[in-house]
């Protein structure tokens, strides 16, 4: 919302004396004045009008403003319109009430028109604040989907080029395009991944990731997921075991879900030596499922796992084939588990390996 010259607000009152008294004080500071004798009359009010804060009396017959409040804020166009209450009451269970209800505030009668105006400007500040921080992060929403979509595509035609390239490099038995064309689509491919992980992190800071968790077979899902990066693995000719029992159902979201997966199975495959091994498996908890990716790679330093979840300290390291990263793989996938109500965490020994450890709900039963 931008700034507006005047502001609307809604006095809800079933005394008329109260109600000449507020509008009078706010009319004076510039607000423009709807009122409602009753809770019924003030939800046909919010329907049809643009309403930027509403002061609302407790105390009212048939519907008391508790009801009103919950009423309001089941409406789709008056969810962030903060409301304050008027009340004579100042007793700690009616202003609990009133929070739970859905209340910003309260102001006590008799008024004091310092308080009122002060009360009023404070909420009103902070709503529009709230609306500009909604349009800012729609707008860096959009602003990375294009981007999204204008880098991506050149990095799918690229790979897809030196695809053909390698093939014709094979066929024509030309080594050094064959190896030209290798190190082009590597890095095509490192490329896209930052990129995707970039993207991914950027939406879980502006809070644009939907949670929408269901049902889902872990075992496909790590198939799935291999699918998509079996190939990177292939070409340092690591195998990539999928144990996890063809059973095993979790309740995740699916898309954060495979971002864990590719980021914790790519970067096992980063710091594995060629000829090595990557293991996926879990074990049902009680209310969780428990899933280990391990490697027989080189293993992390002490000093540095501590390090491997915290933005701020952003440890990338040089993989075995010379991959780079950006660190928010890892950023990434602990902010995901995290949304599902899970941990992660690492164990490792240098020269033997690394496991990386995550839980997840299990299925809800019927």
């Amino acid at each position: 919302m931008t700034n507006k010259l005047t502001y609307k607000i809604l006095i809800v009152d079933d005394v008329t004396k109260n109600i000449q008294l507020v509008a009078n004080i706010l009319q004076r500071a510039g607000y423009e004045i709807f009122f409602a004798l009753n809770g019924t009359m003030a939800l046909e009010l919010v329907k049809d009008q643009t309403i930027d804060l509403i002061l609302l009396d407790i105390m009212m017959p048939e519907m008391d403003g508790f009801e009103t409040c919950k009423r309001i804020k089941a409406l789709s166009n008056a969810q962030d319109v903060p409301i304050i209450f008027l009340t004579a009451k100042t007793d700690i269970e009616s202003i609990k009430k009133g929070f739970n209800v859905g209340g910003v505030d309260y102001i006590t009668k008799p008024f004091n028109r310092e308080e009122l105006l002060s009360r009023v400007k404070t909420h009103l500040s902070l709503m529009q604040q709230q609306q500009e921080l909604k349009e800012l992060n729609a707008t860096k929403d959009k602003f990375f989907s294009i981007i999204a979509h204008d880098l991506k595509s050149p990095f799918n035609h690229l790979l897809g080029l030196t695809e053909i390239i390698n093939n014709l490099a094979n066929k024509s038995d030309n080594k050094e395009i064959l190896e030209i064309s290798k190190l082009i689509n590597k890095s095509a491919k490192q490329g896209k991944g930052l990129l995707d992980n970039l993207l991914e992190w950027s939406r879980s800071q502006i809070g644009t990731h939907r949670f929408n968790p269901k049902k889902i077979n872990l075992y496909e899902s790590i198939n799935e997921t291999l699918s998509f990066t079996g190939h990177i693995a292939a070409e340092k000719h690591i195998s990539i075991i999928n144990d996890i029992p063809q059973e095993t159902i979790v309740l995740a979201d699916i898309n954060m879900l495979n971002t864990i997966f590719r980021n914790l199975i790519n970067n096992a495959v980063k710091f594995t030596n060629p000829e090595g091994e990557v293991r996926i498996y879990a074990r049902e908890l009680k209310q969780s499922v428990k899933i280990t990716v391990e490697d027989n790679g080189i293993g992390i330093s002490k000093s540095t796992i501590p390090k491997l979840f915290k933005i701020e300290e952003n440890p990338s390291t040089i993989g075995t084939g010379s991959e780079t990263g950006t660190g928010l793989g890892l950023i990434l996938c602990r902010e995901f588990v995290d949304r599902h109500g899970g941990e992660i965490y690492v164990k490792s020994e240098r020269r033997i390996g690394s496991k990386f450890i995550f839980t997840l709900p299990k299925k809800i039963q019927p």
